[in-house]
């Protein structure tokens, strides 16, 4: 049952996400001509007939990113980071079908209109259908329930993270092990040895297995797989080495075998960096128009406030290992060999204008043209000087993980206060977070955060259930 409603969930949403085509195309159409009395532009029937190229590439899009799967474990936040990123790829097929069709006086307002409001009535729409489900599984429908194969740590606290949300939908049959153990308190009930599974699974009530052996049990996890096919119970795999399993694993294919990624890279996606570069672009562009006067104001008060150069370059590691130049407004004076010393909130090295510089952030504007020069994104782990870097390498566990992307010039570290002179070890955890974890409106969530000005120090905890979830439940 849970099996066939999903299949009829997801055909509806493919349905309402080609209404919500159309009707964003019409707003927008709307939206610009509305009271506009000159007839130099092409009607709507031209938008719409478009549609019929639009909708089926949107389809592809919003199915290639999951957005017609079972979202039971999948964030809200995660979900409308696709749909926007989704949208930006749209906006751009359909900006290139226009040069294909040879149509010069489209509207491009008209078509930013139509991404923007689909992104935001497929975001509200997702939203509305996860409110719902939420309270259709409180009043006891639409729930899931699991059966746990093997009982230890590492289930123990599947079951707790399961059981504290219960937006997830999910409910216990009980657990199997070789001999009733304590569960700690837990309310799951001893549902007898491995031989009861067949019996268990042929009386039916049961949705999903999760298989959750130790070591010493693996050897009986073939048999398990079996009696779970036989029975046409989909049955997945909670291993017990999952604290070494990224947070959202990734499985490759070598000649028939499955690989597991220990470190999944979103970035590494061809769709994904594609969008975020465009986001760079776009954005870098607007602020170096945006701030230009400003730009202009500081370059002339570093040369005013002391003598030597406006503009400060330092070689910087960015992605793959490669040193780049980092531009940034100089703050200090003039001096040679820094390479080797680190800066603090106290340096003496500042002057009165660099320090006022360093306080609002704005010597790092000219990094924007690191950004058009594809050395750094927007977003990101910040770079450091190669000496550090071997330095760090041998003392702070994972540190090289972060030349796995581009540098950035904001990144989760610093919205979540530890930049400047704070613990590396804290700031290395944020970015193999952000590493892992990207999603485009991830993106968008760290521009605004570091506009509000963010600098509190704050423990950072990574968010274990997600990983969890997805390593079990699929």
């Amino acid at each position: 049952m849970i099996k066939e409603n999903q299949k009829i969930l997801n055909g509806l949403f493919a349905v309402w996400d080609a209404c919500v085509c159309m009707i964003s195309i019409v707003l927008a159409f709307y939206l610009h001509f509305y009271g506009y009395r000159g007839s130099d532009y092409i009607g709507l029937g031209y938008y719409l007939n478009l549609m019929l190229y639009v909708v089926p590439a949107y389809f592809l899009i919003y199915h290639y990113f999951g957005l017609h799967d079972s979202f039971r474990y999948r964030s809200l936040l995660s979900e409308v980071g696709k749909v926007c990123q989704s949208n930006v790829i749209g906006v751009v097929f359909v900006f290139v079908l226009v040069f294909f069709l040879k149509e010069v006086h489209i509207s491009r307002i008209v078509i930013f209109l139509f991404g923007l409001l689909n992104s935001v009535f497929s975001a509200l729409s997702r939203a509305a259908a996860r409110r719902l489900l939420r309270g259709m599984r409180a009043a006891g429908y639409n729930i899931k329930h699991l059966l746990l194969v093997g009982w230890n740590d590492v289930s123990a606290e599947f079951f707790d993270r399961v059981t504290s949300n219960r937006a997830l939908g999910c409910e216990f049959a009980g657990y199997l092990s070789h001999s009733k153990v304590s569960t700690g308190g837990r309310k799951i009930a001893y549902a007898g040895g491995f031989g009861t599974l067949p019996y268990l699974l042929e009386r039916g009530g049961i949705d999903e297995v999760v298989i959750s052996l130790d070591y010493a049990e693996f050897s009986e996890l073939s048999g398990i797989i079996d009696i779970c096919e036989k029975a046409g119970v989909k049955s997945n795999l909670l291993p017990f080495y999952t604290k070494y399993l990224p947070t959202r694993p990734y499985i490759d294919e070598v000649e028939g075998m499955p690989l597991i990624n220990i470190r999944r890279i979103p970035l590494d996606n061809m769709l994904n960096s594609f969008s975020k570069r465009l986001l760079d672009l776009a954005v870098s562009i607007l602020m170096l128009a945006v701030f230009s006067p400003l730009m202009l104001a500081a370059a002339i008060g570093v040369k005013l406030s002391s003598p030597g150069p406006v503009f400060y370059s330092q070689e910087r590691m960015g992605r793959n290992k490669r040193i780049f130049r980092m531009v940034k407004f100089r703050s200090m004076r003039v001096q040679s060999g820094d390479a080797t010393t680190w800066g603090t909130r106290d340096d003496g090295r500042r002057t009165k204008f660099g320090a006022f510089l360093r306080k609002y952030s704005i010597d790092e504007l000219p990094q924007l043209f690191n950004v058009l020069k594809g050395d750094m994104s927007l977003v990101g782990p910040r770079p450091e000087r190669p000496y550090f870097v071997d330095r760090f390498r041998g003392e702070i566990p994972l540190y090289m993980l972060k030349h796995l992307v581009r540098p950035g010039i904001t990144g989760w570290a610093q919205v979540n206060g530890w930049r400047g002179d704070t613990s590396i070890e804290e700031r290395i955890k944020c970015d193999i977070y952000y590493i892992e974890n990207w999603t485009f409106l991830l993106d968008i969530k760290i521009l605004l955060l570091t506009l509000l000005k963010r600098n509190t120090p704050s423990a950072f905890v990574e968010p274990n259930l997600q990983r969890v979830i997805i390593c079990s439940c699929g």
